[in-house]
């Protein structure tokens, strides 16, 4: 059975860090760009960041620029997203998917997607 699975979210103040992790299971994430986007209460799913495949380029929305960080352990067959200096507007639900249909780039782009997670709820308040 195909799945990617997103953990490490949860309810942090503002300030603080979380690493997210999106693992693979059967199949490999080797081959294929990642994608983390999130989407939050009432607003459309955006992209936040992405690897890809080949050469690990990776890609962010300005607003995560300097405080997220987007890495792939392919023998882990995990994706991370290290999220820190966290602001209340990163609130939101964060999902990884795969891009099977691009190796040298990736893109943020939602429906260059069509592997999805079921996603982690990522809450910043005081």
């Amino acid at each position: 059975q195909l799945q990617l699975v997103e953990s490490g979210g949860g309810l942090v103040q503002p300030g603080g860090s979380l690493r997210l992790s999106c693992a693979a299971s059967g199949f490999t994430l080797d081959y294929y760009a990642i994608g983390w986007f999130r989407q939050a209460p009432g607003k459309e799913r955006e992209g936040v960041s992405c690897i890809s495949a080949i050469g690990g380029s990776t890609n962010y929305t300005d607003s995560v620029k300097g405080r997220f960080t987007i890495s792939r352990d392919n023998a882990k067959n995990t994706v991370y997203l290290q999220m820190n200096s966290l602001k209340p507007e990163d609130t939101a639900v964060y999902y990884c998917a795969v891009d099977r249909g691009t190796s040298y780039s990736c893109s943020g782009s939602v429906p260059d997607y069509d592997f999805w997670g079921q996603g982690t709820q990522v809450t910043v308040s005081s």
